[in-house]
């Protein structure tokens, strides 16, 4: 189902806001109402809008005063503001349009009508934003980058799949990766960039590259520790002065197909969820470490893991876990995990994931890009007897 689009009205009259309000939300919109600007500088702590309404002629602080103090604050300076109000003297109409206002409407004209200005304004930012990413897409394509793996690493005695929604289709923060070293040993990748959309989209490729060569080289010397290797690549960031000051989370894992076990180490991630096939339960694996580049050091412990067949390890992003509410954002593991529990144990747990609409529903309520990692500990004399 597509998000609602949020409207931010403010106006002083209960009744404009209770007429204007029902009749956008009667045409699809999520109304937010105001009935002052102080009112709505708190809501707008707690949500930013696709579209502020705003009449000017209110007590206290005015439309204009409001407009003005929204454009010198960064994270409201871009939210698209129209003026509707019954103030609609030529003077007062340039001047509001001179603060970037997208439009100046006055109240007696039909709410049919402001209600399709306000439609064509954002399916036009819509289209344009359709566009931006189908160009963007093409060029990364063209450059070979790619922030999550186009085909799973096929790893003997073990099952691995990826799945990954960005939020609203923008390339994100998130990334994933495989590497794999040899016959031997592979390594799974997932970490998170502070922010959304192009930013930590950029930023996501450093890390990836730091990753990439500190796993190279310290398996070249000989060192399969991930411990080691986090240790590595935290310190080429600490050192770094641009990527060090956009903080970053990351799992690593590797796996040794000869031995048929696991190590990991974490940064600043959230656990590791293990479910045990013969206890029948979902265990927690806690690391200790810091967010890359944050300390030089970084606290970073190392976990071994022998998983035994049927046992399953999900590696997630806050993305799955974070969701949007009336009182502002809330995350919630416990909710996922109990959730998430009954799928897993089973043969197919991934397959059934992807298609019984569980991470599709966790993909609508995102308000960050969302990824996941499924690692499964197979064996041909237990795979019919999962449940």
């Amino acid at each position: 189902m597509p998000k609602r689009s949020k409207i931010l009205l403010v106006d002083d009259s209960p009744l404009v806001l209770l007429v204007i309000g029902q009749a956008l939300e009667k045409e699809g919109f999520d109304s937010r109402r105001a009935g002052s600007v102080e009112e709505a500088m708190a809501l707008l702590e707690k949500e930013i809008p696709d579209l502020i309404l705003s009449d000017y002629q209110m007590p206290g602080t005015d439309g204009f005063a409001f407009r003005q103090s929204l454009i010198a604050i960064p994270e409201y300076k871009n939210i698209p503001f129209m003026f509707l109000t019954s103030v609609t003297d030529h003077a007062h109409m340039i001047t509001g349009m001179s603060m970037d206002a997208i439009d100046y409407i006055d109240k007696d004209t039909p709410i049919t009508f402001v209600i399709s200005k306000i439609n064509n304004f954002l399916n036009s930012i819509r289209e344009r934003h359709e566009h931006t990413i189908r160009e963007l897409s093409s060029a990364a394509m063209a450059l070979n980058l790619y922030s999550v793996p186009q085909e799973t690493p096929r790893i003997r005695g073990f099952e691995i799949d990826f799945w990954h929604k960005s939020f609203e289709n923008y390339p994100g923060g998130d990334f994933i990766d495989a590497i794999t070293i040899n016959n031997r040993y592979t390594f799974i990748i997932m970490g998170d960039v502070m922010g959304k959309k192009w930013g930590a989209w950029f930023f996501s490729f450093g890390y990836l590259s730091y990753i990439r060569a500190a796993v190279r080289l310290c398996v070249s010397e000989g060192d399969v520790s991930t411990r080691s290797i986090m240790q590595k690549i935290n310190l080429v960031i600490y050192h770094d002065p641009v990527v060090s000051e956009v903080l970053s989370t990351l799992s690593l894992i590797m796996i040794d197909s000869e031995h048929e076990t696991l190590s990991y180490t974490g940064a600043g991630d959230l656990p590791l969820l293990y479910f045990s096939y013969a206890e029948q339960r979902i265990n927690r694996i806690t690391s200790s470490g810091l967010l890359l580049g944050i300390s030089k050091e970084g606290g970073f412990d190392e976990h071994l893991l022998t998983m035994q067949p049927g046992d399953q390890l999900l590696l997630i992003t806050d993305g799955l876990i974070d969701k949007e509410t009336p009182v502002g954002k809330k995350t919630d593991l416990d909710s996922f995990i109990n959730e998430i529990a009954k799928y897993l144990g089973k043969f197919n747990s991934f397959e059934s994931l992807k298609h019984d609409g569980f991470l599709n529903q966790k993909a609508n309520e995102q308000i960050d890009d969302c990824s996941l990692i499924f690692i499964q500990k197979t064996a041909n004399d237990i795979t019919n007897t999962f449940a």
